[in-house]
């Protein structure tokens, strides 16, 4: 790869779309953050995001001349890896467009190209892992209907979930019932029940309530723990599933990769969870962004 040539980096999620432009030695020259643009939120119009975003990287570079310079375009992505095949394949002017799950980044940053696992949550949930055959495993991530433990929707439900419990008076009324009213702006639970189950974007809402009850959580709120408690159980039970068909339960190194999961009450449970169940794990909590796992990818050429 000449001077003048560049690669694309993309990490594209359910609440946002992150893109870079390298350079030929990996240095970031370009940025552009757009909205989520998973298909399982958006169906069709997930590809539009995309195209949009691309064009958006482009016009925010700095470079004179990007076009005819791609070399590469890497698409990592959330949703249906098929959806995103089709897609790829329309992108005539973005080099060699290749496509993985957007598990690849945050396990690239986890542990890099060796054998390991990672948790992930954000909208949603996943576990991934790669085994010594350098082959890469990917569970859960099943869309906000399905559960994705772990996850902002997920957290954000139980919680709300419980919120309701206590505006009907059928437990004692904590801070989480009053934090459900304030975050709906509505003060009945069948009110609020209400707008959970016609709100077209009731996904994003519960999403949204997910770290007002991790700050419950932190600040010794008993059903926010229960809450968080309850959903990164749940997750753990996968992750420890995987690990130990993929690696006969040996001990190993696991990151740990968003900012929900990274919070101090949801470590700690992860950590009290492992040990509950004697689960031989270490964990590496993850600084980094998924989008610099991107770029590691770019400049390794995967």
């Amino acid at each position: 790869m000449n001077n003048s040539s560049y690669r694309i980096g993309v990490d594209g999620g359910g609440t946002k779309t992150d893109l870079i432009l390298v350079d030929a030695e990996g240095n970031v020259v370009a940025r552009h953050t757009a909205p989520g643009c998973s298909p399982s939120h958006l169906g069709p119009a997930a590809r539009k995001v995309l195209t949009d975003a691309l064009g958006a990287l482009l016009a925010d570079s700095s470079v004179s001349r990007v076009e005819g310079c791609i070399t590469h375009t890497l698409l990592c992505m959330a949703g249906s890896p098929a959806f995103w095949q089709e897609t790829a394949a329309e992108l005539k002017t973005f080099g060699q467009v290749s496509t993985t799950t957007d598990a690849a980044p945050v396990l690239e940053l986890a542990v890099g190209g060796e054998a390991g696992a990672v948790l992930h949550a954000g909208t949603g949930s996943f576990v991934a892992a790669r085994t010594r055959d350098g082959n890469l495993h990917y569970a859960g991530g099943l869309g906000w209907k399905l559960g994705d433990p772990g996850s902002g929707i997920d957290i954000g439900r139980r919680g709300a979930a419980l919120g309701v419990l206590e505006l009907q008076g059928w437990m004692p009324a904590t801070a989480l019932g009053r934090a459900l009213q304030a975050h709906s702006g509505l003060e009945d639970a069948r009110a609020i029940s209400r707008l959970i189950y016609n709100d077209p974007a009731a996904n994003a809402r519960l999403a949204a309530f997910a770290p007002r009850v991790i700050e419950l959580a932190t600040g010794g709120c008993s059903p926010a723990q229960s809450a968080l408690i309850a959903s990164l159980s749940d997750l753990v039970d996968l992750a420890k599933a995987v690990t130990e068909k993929l690696f006969d339960d040996a001990p190993m190194l696991c990151g740990v990769s968003g900012s929900l999961l990274g919070s101090a009450p949801a470590a700690a449970a992860l950590r009290a969870l492992a040990d509950a169940r004697h689960w031989r794990v270490g964990f590496k909590f993850l600084v980094d962004p998924p989008i610099e796992g991107v770029r590691r990818l770019l400049v390794r050429g995967s």
